[in-house]
């Protein structure tokens, strides 16, 4: 057998689990208390979360953290950490308000000055607009704390009668002397733009940051925290020390913290500064580039989509290179790794606010790829229409087709990532949302080619209001004994997706260049109807495709990837030697396919046009219209996996190892099941893989055209994995059955609760004649922990093949039959199977009903989500099986 698959069969995955190990100060009992819960739930590494943390890098830090690392080097655990005190990285510990002012933040802002003309011999006073600190006002000018750095002043002519800027401009930075403007003013309505460079723009919650722009500014964090921690655990780098781990840090220039359209064009926003830009804007546009920095907030025609895209594509790479590539060269030069993630939310991932300018830059030093999903950002059955959570709506178009490939396509084009993705993962969805949900959002990232996880979170403190669910929670989580079952199902199936190489037939480009320059289609668009079709892509950027990708054999290679063809979503404007690259991979025999159509301009400005014009004509280039996308690749041959009938919610992902191939799909349907036969491109037997029961299966399949069929049924909430290859050759698995419809238990129940404190002590509660909702008003409402059903029934039938079908259930569920454990669900299908331990004749039947702490302690966060029943409610099935 594959090494892969043999391991995952014996129990001897890797981990493939570092959840957050929140830190409140508590004491030594708590903390190994808390560890070896960790450990018992089949985790082998925790995140360390400073926040919380009154002395963090003090000596009662130190103290902490040196029981936790002698936990994990007793138990064989990774220890990672959260590299800062507050939320987000940037704050290094405080100390950047002791820093030099010249490794402050920086920012670039504007304000102006409406005139009329002619006027000879006017003046301005711009010392009293460049004043810095509180806005002056009127009567408080004497409480401004110094003066920003006049940049540029411009002067742009106003249409006299809409009052839009016009394209006459002048520079007049020359006529400013000793903080006056003297000018005499042309004829016409003017606007004069004072360009400073701010020390106070931002957000107010980020006031003491370092300037991530700023490579000696961003030395800050690595000095305070990361040498620190490097010099009192060296000789645990690498070992027990696997490495740190930054959450959201960003530009946060905008002074609504989580403005996710924060970007130039918006008005009165300070925009991120260095010392580096004005060289870098020179080089770029040329030594008048002052005389366009206006256009940075206000519309101005073409040169102002020249002048944005040059912006954002200098303060991108200054980013990239200046903050996360030094932090990832420092951890790679000491033997361990550096992972995180920045913020992603609603398309702020290709802009500026909390977002870093761009997902893949941002990304590229770290030795994982990573992405978040807290807050009721992903629910089950919202993947089109928005979702009202805290803070706002979501894209939910975005979070269901976009997250996660934005993740996943970085590990699978970056060779230092090696194929792995890390996903934050259920923080702050309330104490709602249970293990039910968490399988439900585990598949959603492991079919798309997630393979490491961070649950949110573990917390020493209970109750801990600070955005549940926590795992433990002090041993008030009733579903924790549970957690297990979803831990090791997450390890093996991200160690079948780990270690080899993913396949997929498409590669999207990536949007954020596009949508600088102009008018663009996000890239999730394409990458949706895709999706929706079992048709795999990887998401590209710009960079990757300008650099080691190339064409041979008429498939574009990225790192170990391949793919049939480039889908470019639609873009008014694209950087030249882009244009030039599609012209190459064309002649090269690639298929490219332009989305709703071609762009009309380079995003620098420079001539294009023949370029496009080739492009327009060659037979290897389409245009195709959204709606038609995937039909239209489906007809050219470019895709993999068939589906019988159309299934939009079925989700696929294909991985290959040698001799193995592996194929995952999901069923994303809350409600629907999903009945339909996959063509997969592979000759020979297929197995299904049960990750939840460690179980292989026997498969009837059938074989066309050189591929083979098999039926597949899919529950909501049910995934499985198919696995082919030379590999299983001798191996025998189960057979597989035929269910039938079953025979339904109707005899009355007893009903016993107990609270998990209290667990497994039970108190009677009473009789049911039928099952229903425990938490309707007439029942207990308020209950949580989990309720035990009794009762017995006559079987008559063969008792050598059977299953329990428990129909609906809220929402772990354990059972016994005649004091036998059958098993434990986590989600639909409720469906255990009772081999062996049912008899002829009277039975003796358990089934315990664990529900979520949101009954006894509803949260804030839980009153975004509609609440579901309590308990069991079946119908509950006795079936034979064939």
């Amino acid at each position: 057998m594959s090494n892969r698959i043999k391991e995952v069969l014996e129990g001897q995955e890797h981990n493939y689990i570092l959840p957050f190990l929140w830190q409140h100060g508590e004491e030594e009992q708590v903390i190994r208390e808390e560890m070896a819960r960790v450990h018992e739930a089949g985790i082998g590494a925790v995140c360390i979360e400073a926040r919380p943390h009154p002395d963090f890098l003090g000596p009662k830090w130190w103290t902490d953290m040196d029981i936790i690392m002698d936990e994990a080097r007793n138990r064989g655990m990774k220890v990672w950490l959260l590299d800062d005190d507050h939320f987000p990285t940037g704050h290094a510990a405080g100390k950047v308000k002791e820093a030099p002012e010249e490794l402050h933040r920086k920012f670039l802002g504007e304000r102006y000055i409406d005139t009329i003309g002619p006027a000879q011999g006017t003046s301005l006073l711009l010392d009293t607009l460049l004043l810095r600190g509180l806005r002056p006002t009127i009567s408080h000018t004497q409480r401004a704390t110094g003066k920003n750095k006049l940049i540029s002043v411009v002067a742009v002519r106003r249409h006299p009668s809409s009052g839009e800027l016009l394209d006459d401009c002048m520079d007049i930075t020359d006529l400013v002397q000793d903080g006056i403007l003297y000018w005499d003013i042309p004829e016409g309505y003017w606007r004069v733009f004072i360009i400073s460079e701010n020390k106070d723009g931002g957000s107010l919650q980020q006031e003491d940051y370092l300037n991530p722009l700023d490579r000696d500014s961003a030395r800050i964090l690595l000095d305070t925290v990361y040498e620190a921690v490097y010099e009192r655990y060296k000789s645990d780098f690498g070992k027990t020390f696997a490495g740190f781990f930054s959450d959201e840090p960003g530009f946060y220039n905008d002074k609504t913290t989580f403005d996710f359209n924060s970007r130039p064009g918006k008005q009165g926003v300070p925009l991120p500064w260095s010392s580096e830009m004005p060289i870098l804007l020179e080089q770029a546009l040329g030594e008048n580039y002052r005389k366009h920095l206006y256009l940075l907030w206000h519309d101005g025609g073409e040169q102002c989509n020249i002048v944005r895209y040059t912006y954002m594509n200098i303060v991108s790479k200054l980013y990239a290179d200046n903050f996360c590539s030094q932090i990832g060269e420092w951890c790679r030069d000491r033997g361990v790794e550096y992972i995180g993630h920045v913020l992603e939310d609603n398309n702020v991932h290709a802009r500026l606010g909390s977002g870093a300018g761009h997902f893949f830059r941002s990304m590229w030093g770290q030795d994982m790829s990573g992405l978040d999903v807290v807050l009721w950002q992903i629910v089950p059955g919202f993947d089109e229409l928005s979702y009202s959570k805290p803070g706002g709506d979501t894209d939910s178009e975005f979070f269901h087709y976009g997250l996660a490939k934005l993740g996943v396509s970085l590990a699978h084009i970056d060779p230092k990532k090696q194929g792995r993705t890390m996903c934050e993962v259920y923080g702050a969805y309330g104490w709602a949302e249970g293990l039910k949900l968490m399988k439900w959002l585990t598949d959603h990232m492991l079919v798309r080619g997630v393979n490491y996880f961070v649950p949110h979170a573990f917390s020493q403190k209970a109750p801990d209001p600070d955005c549940p669910p926590h795992m433990y929670a002090g041993g008030k989580n009733p579903q924790y004994r549970y957690y297990k079952h979803l831990n090791h199902y997450m390890n093996r199936i991200s160690h079948l997706i780990s270690g080899g190489r993913h396949v997929a037939t498409a590669g999207v480009v990536y949007h954020a260049e596009a949508e600088w320059s102009g008018e663009a289609m996000y890239f999730q668009k394409p990458v949706k109807q895709l999706m929706q079709h079992q048709i795999d892509c990887d998401v590209l950027p710009i960079d990757i495709l300008l650099g080691d990708a190339g064409v041979s054999n008429k498939k574009l290679h990225v790192n170990n990837e391949d793919f049939q063809c480039l889908i470019f979503p639609y873009a008014e404007a694209i950087p030249a030697a882009m244009i030039r690259r599609l012209v190459g991979f064309a002649e090269q025999g690639l298929a490219v396919r332009f989305v709703d159509g071609l762009p009309e301009r380079s995003s620098e400005g420079s001539e294009v046009s023949d370029d496009l014009a080739y492009l327009a004509d060659h037979k290897n280039v389409k245009v195709v219209a959204l709606e038609d996308l995937a039909q239209v690749l489906i007809t050219d041959g470019h895709y993999e996996i068939s589906v019988d009938e159309p299934e939009p919610y079925l989700r696929n992902y294909h991985y290959k190892h040698d001799g193995l191939d592996v194929f995952m799909f999901f069923n994303e349907h809350p409600h629907q099941t999903i009945r339909r036969k996959i063509t997969l491109p592979v000759q020979g037997d297929v197995y299904a893989y049960d990750a939840f029961r460690n179980q292989l299966t026997s498969l009837h399949v059938t074989h066309e055209n050189g591929a083979t069929a098999v039926e597949v049924i899919l529950h909501p909430y049910e995934s499985t994995v198919l696995l082919h290859g030379t590999a299983l050759e001798g191996y025998e698995a189960l057979p597989q059955h035929t269910v039938g419809s079953g025979v339904e238990l109707k005899g009355e129940w007893s009903v016993s609760t107990a609270e998990s404190v209290h667990y497994p002590r039970f108190k009677e509660w009473g009789k049911l004649g039928a099952l229903t909702n425990m938490s309707g008003p007439s029942y207990l409402p308020r209950f949580t922990g989990t309720f035990r059903y009794e009762t017995e029934f006559e079987w008559n039938e063969s008792a050598d093949q059977a299953i329990l079908d428990l129909g609906e259930v809220y929402e772990t569920a354990q059972v016994w039959i005649n004091g036998e454990e059958a098993g434990v669900r986590i989600c639909p299908p409720y469906r255990v199977a009772i081999n062996g331990l049912i008899n002829k004749g009277k039975n003796k039947l358990v089934i315990e009903v664990t529900n979520t702490l949101v009954k006894e302690q509803p949260d804030f966060l839980s009153a975004f989500a509609q609440q579901e029943p309590s308990g069991l409610l079946g119908p509950v099935r006795v079936i034979q099986i064939e």
